[in-house]
């Protein structure tokens, strides 16, 4: 708890010493971020093809492993890693072979992302946490029941060092690098172009926080999401809010483990 709270003191005071301060807002600079000049349809082919190979994939490999004679935990995580990786597939396919995707995710590169990416989860850290809070606080009035996502319990069950092995592969690679490529580097991006920005930041991070499948879940999920929008759109560098998630979800793995409820 000392270094949930140490994290949270330091989160704020980036939050205002590199955001939120006068100084902070005067040397603003313009946002690297190129407009991503894309045929709708080639964005509508792009986002079908994605999300029906993640639900596709996913079906498929649910129902053959199952008859295989794999069930439970095991199952399930089989089938979301597999739709995982398809819909990665789709979404690397389209950027290095189709016409609309030469303007997809522009800029991926390593350098200063370690460090960027880590600034901006110290940053949502706190903010997380206080609309968690206040989230939580709206749910128990309305009689709302506060649950855990399935997949945060998966975690806490799991018996098999393999199976765990497999949950943290998927939570802090392939889960950030996928879902930062379709919801910042794809849904946000085609959306900062054509839509008042409060209403580019909402709309990906509200579906991304959805397709999480938890109530409780949902308006922190979408604070992230607006945060990891907003850290692309500063830097240019998809590969940072692909650190941040990262980060972000390796943090929340370690909580699970340790046994800490923040």
């Amino acid at each position: 708890m000392v270094g949930e709270l140490g994290l949270d003191i330091a989160g704020g005071v980036l939050l205002w010493r590199l955001v939120l301060s006068p100084a902070a807002r005067r040397c603003r600079a313009a946002s690297p971020l190129p407009v991503w000049d894309v045929r709708p349809l080639d964005f509508g082919l792009w986002l079908w093809g994605a999300f029906m190979a993640w639900f596709g994939v996913g079906v498929l490999a649910f129902n053959l492993l199952g008859k295989a004679g794999v069930v439970g935990e095991e199952c399930i995580v089989g089938a979301g890693a597999a739709a995982q990786l398809a819909m990665l597939g789709v979404c690397l396919g389209f950027r290095a072979r189709a016409t609309g995707g030469q303007g997809y995710a522009p800029v991926i590169r390593r350098r200063l992302a370690l460090r960027d990416g880590a600034v901006t989860l110290v940053m949502a850290i706190p903010v997380v946490f206080v609309v968690a809070l206040g989230w939580r606080g709206l749910m128990h009035a309305a009689g709302l029941p506060d649950e855990r996502q399935e997949l945060v319990d998966f975690f806490s069950t799991a018996d098999s060092p393999v199976l765990l092995l497999v949950l943290v592969g998927l939570a802090v690679v392939v889960a950030p690098v996928t879902e930062e490529l379709v919801f910042r580097g794809g849904l946000f991006h085609f959306a900062r172009g054509r839509l008042p920005r409060w209403a580019a930041l909402l709309l990906p991070a509200c579906i991304f926080a959805a397709l999480h499948h938890n109530l409780a879940g949902f308006a922190p999920l979408a604070a992230l999401g607006v945060i990891f929008s907003l850290a692309y759109e500063r830097t240019g560098n998809l590969a940072v809010p692909m650190v941040a998630h990262a980060l972000f979800n390796l943090h929340t793995v370690a909580l699970i483990l340790l046994g800490v409820d923040k």
